[in-house]
């Protein structure tokens, strides 16, 4: 298994840059794209998952790693919930809708795998501590 030494490595971190350009793909169809509110809030919380990932994992400290893991899960909830309002108003069919979901849940359980893998971490160990 290769060591992870900057979150670029972390697959959660990739998953979630896949999803993050997912997503601004879907915020530029025309009619999603007028909807400014709907589309910047959605855009946001997909950039905010990869970069709670990001941020957690450089500062260092497990205790703080899981803290920002955690933001970053409830990032990725917030975009499944804008997902639904996006589909329910007609913006994304109902495929793209699915297909959306189900990535945003996998990315979800991947930083919650990584989450429940570094409460083991001892931080004196750790090159990042």
């Amino acid at each position: 298994m290769a060591k992870v030494s900057q979150f670029e490595d972390l697959f959660a971190w990739q998953q979630a840059r896949v999803l993050m350009q997912e997503i601004y793909r879907i915020t530029k169809s025309p009619l999603f794209e007028r909807d400014y509110r709907l589309a910047g809030q959605i855009q946001a919380a997909a950039v905010s998952v990869m970069a709670n990932i990001a941020e957690g994992f450089d500062r260092g400290r497990r205790a703080e790693f899981h803290q920002f893991l955690s933001i970053a899960k409830g990032s990725c909830g917030e975009v499944r919930s804008h997902l639904y309002v996006a589909s329910d108003v007609g913006y994304i069919n109902k495929e793209e809708f699915e297909r959306l979901k189900i990535f945003s849940i996998r990315v979800s359980g991947l930083i919650n795998l990584l989450r429940q893998s570094i409460e083991g971490w001892d931080n004196s160990k750790s090159k990042n501590a």
